[in-house]
């Protein structure tokens, strides 16, 4: 106690004071670092957030550097602001070089910008789920997947064209542009198990579509959290669009709406309406989602 309370007393009660203040102000050097140091921390967050900080602020330590060379005439305020100029000048140029790195094909920047990018997805985080996938292109009136034949062996997200989706040759609904494929599919299957598609998937037009092959992005997903719980997101929410789409399509009985938010009215209602292959395939499908 008594030696903390001689340390307070020399660094409060006895430390002198300031009994005389400098009259002239500081070089004009002085005071744009200042600015620049206000300005600078005023940055935003990501890559050119980041790049817009450290520009500044790097400056704003060469300014002081300067400043204590020339008017402090002090070598430690020098040295320290000097070597906060180099750490700055450093960090710049790593993060300009990855943002000059991360190039896509023309798909990659599509799918960023209209899938990704609204929901705030950095840069580095899409360049890492882009690596893992392929741009593959399907010709009019070829099928992705057929019912019955085609194994659940991937994921897919259409970048243009459009895609139709049949049941026995019944027409279910369209896939449009930055709308998976194959969703349904993909949550229906653990990791561990197989499975065919129940649907036939054929261009409507000519389509290309961003592909991960499932293993692959398995283990992205086993690797990356993050990454993991998006494509949680995003496959939900391509779902439930098929699902309210493939709603808008079913009718039963005399043109009764079959609502996906009731599955048993109708059949409460009415048992012995037979029932069409389109709403078979959806009773099957709610089914499957529910367990």
């Amino acid at each position: 106690m008594e030696k903390n309370s001689s340390l307070w007393k020399s660094l409060v009660t006895e430390h002198p004071l300031c009994t005389t203040w400098k009259q002239e102000a500081e070089g004009a050097t002085y005071h744009l670092a200042s600015i620049l140091f206000v300005v600078g921390f005023m940055g935003g967050s990501g890559f050119f957030g980041l790049l817009y900080v450290f520009s500044l602020l790097g400056l704003g330590f060469l300014c002081s550097a300067v400043w204590a060379w020339v008017d402090v005439c002090a070598a430690d305020i020098f040295s320290w602001n000097f070597v906060l100029f180099i750490i700055c000048f450093t960090q710049f140029v790593h993060i300009a070089y990855q943002v000059h790195s991360i190039t896509f094909a023309r798909e990659f920047h599509m799918l960023y910008s209209s899938l990704f990018k609204p929901l705030g997805i950095p840069l580095p985080v899409f360049r890492t789920i882009a690596l893992s996938s392929e741009v593959v292109t399907l010709e009019k009136e070829h099928c992705y997947a057929m019912q019955g034949k085609t194994s659940i062996d991937r994921l897919s997200v259409l970048v243009s064209g459009r895609i139709r989706v049949t049941v026995d040759g019944e027409f279910l609904h369209y896939i449009s542009p930055f709308q998976f494929l194959d969703s349904p599919e993909w949550d229906s299957l653990r990791p561990t198990e197989e499975g065919i598609f129940q649907v036939t998937l054929t261009a409507d037009t000519d389509c290309r579509y961003v592909s991960w092959r499932r293993k692959k992005l398995y283990l992205l997903l086993a690797q990356h959290r993050y990454i993991s719980r998006l494509f949680s997101v995003l496959i939900g929410s391509d779902i439930a669009d098929k699902l309210y789409a493939l709603n808008d399509r079913v009718y039963i009985g005399k043109k009764h709406h079959y609502d996906i938010r009731i599955p048993n009215y109708y059949q409460m209602s009415s048992p012995d309406l037979s029932r069409s292959p389109l709403t078979e395939q959806f009773r099957n499908t709610r089914q499957h989602c529910n367990k």
